[in-house]
């Protein structure tokens, strides 16, 4: 029987979406009494959904396709062209397959220990230094690590202005104005950068390791024995580095949650099943990325709700994670929810759903999870710090969000 699907009263919903944000899906899913609704975004009609039924759906890759979802700006800013993200079928699966063999649990945990170190080491100079901005040390903590993980040289000179490529990139597909030129401008600049390393592997005067995520792209080749361009190999190395540095956000997000739980800092001390259910709960309560996008390939009908074919679908990560019907009380923090958790690839989606070797997860969520967990280590048992009273609020209405103040510390020395 067919059902009569909600539609967002706005002729054009795209400045709404802009100034609520986060919540733009969930508030109509409410007001309408369904987890599908229409609206008319980026000047063209769209279906919106939340829940897990919608995620198992959207990630259907018989019924979705990721090619031409993306507006150009999220493509000219965060993404690049060609990347991995916009690609379906064997061409997906190849691309996927090469980052794939890049993030073995090994490699994974060696840089979760070259993060560590490299935080570890930064103690030092900040004792005595007076206060300090933990979002502006923890994005170039992590660039240098990545980038001696990946095999991509960074000399220290240029470790701020690459990091404040990668910042600029992640903050331009959702803003307006300068934010986004930003991040357009910053793409270019790291798109020949990148290029240039993956040019000077392939001509032999640049050595990386075998295993490193610039060799690998660089000497990838697809399925008729073709390497990649030039530019789609650069955007791929940047799709290795830009999504790690992003994990700074996150490493925000889990030492606000130690401060406005500190209950919670004993609790990780005491071993690794704590830290876990910690660390999954950030990702859950805190924002990360708002949607995920895709177009219908061949029309159908879904629990009584018609989707055209070429349709733009939006799948709302934030709201899923919300979502009362799955996580109940979802505005509290409460790590031991995820006590006896068991993974569900359709049910908890901070960075997409699915599965990562076939489908559009993301492939870099093992190594948030171990940067994380590396974060929580060192925030509790390596330092000792104060946090001054400051503005933390986080505004839902700007995508993706921080804290304004980006979580300054005091007093911070090296423990042990």
């Amino acid at each position: 029987m067919a059902t009569t699907t909600p539609a967002d009263r706005s002729p054009e919903s795209t400045l709404a979406f802009l100034r609520e944000g986060y919540r733009f899906i969930s508030t109509r899913c409410e007001r309408y009494g369904s987890d599908v609704f229409t609206a008319r975004l980026m000047l063209e009609p769209t279906i919106c959904l939340r829940g897990r039924p919608a995620v198992e759906l959207f990630y259907d890759v018989e019924r979705f396709r990721r090619a031409g979802a993306a507006p150009k700006r999220g493509q000219r800013t965060l993404t690049g062209e060609g990347g991995v993200q916009g690609l379906d079928g064997p061409a997906h699966a190849d691309r996927k397959a090469m980052f794939m063999s890049i993030m073995t649990p090994s490699a994974v945990q060696r840089l979760g220990r070259l993060f560590a170190d490299e935080w570890r080491t930064r103690l030092a100079g900040w004792a005595g230094s007076g206060p300090l901005v933990l979002r502006d040390e923890v994005g170039p903590i992590i660039m240098r690590a990545v980038c001696a993980w990946a095999g991509v040289p960074l000399p220290l000179s240029e470790v701020a202005r690459r990091t404040a490529q990668m910042h600029a990139m992640i903050d331009g597909p959702a803003a307006l104005g300068l934010r986004h030129w930003r991040g357009v401008f910053a793409r270019r600049r790291a798109e020949r950068w990148a290029g240039d390393l993956v040019e000077r592997v392939r001509t032999g005067t640049l050595a990386a390791p075998a295993d490193s995520a610039l060799a690998v792209i660089a000497e990838h080749r697809d399925a008729e024995g073709r390497l990649l361009p030039r530019r789609i190999a650069a955007v791929e190395l940047i799709n290795v580095l830009r999504p790690t540095v992003a994990v700074d956000r996150y490493v925000v997000f889990a030492a606000l949650a130690l401060h406005e739980h500190p209950e919670w800092q004993e609790r990780v001390r005491a071993g690794d099943e704590p830290t876990e259910w910690f660390v999954q709960e950030v990702r859950r309560y805190y924002p990360f990325f708002p949607v995920a996008m895709a177009r219908v390939r061949h029309s159908f009908d879904w629990q009584g709700h018609h989707f055209p074919a070429g349709r733009r679908v939006l799948l709302d990560l934030y709201g899923t994670n919300h979502h009362p019907q799955l996580w109940p009380e979802p505005e509290r923090f409460r790590p031991e929810r995820f006590a006896g958790w068991r993974d569900d690839p359709y049910g908890f989606v901070p960075q997409g759903g699915g599965y990562h070797l076939g489908g559009h997860r993301c492939a870099g969520e093992w190594i948030t999870i171990e940067l994380m967990k590396q974060a929580v280590g060192v925030l509790t048992g390596a330092m000792d710090y104060q946090v001054p009273p400051q503005d933390l609020h986080l505004d839902l209405t700007r995508v993706p969000t921080m804290p304004p103040s980006g979580l300054v510390l005091t007093g911070v020395q090296p423990t042990g």
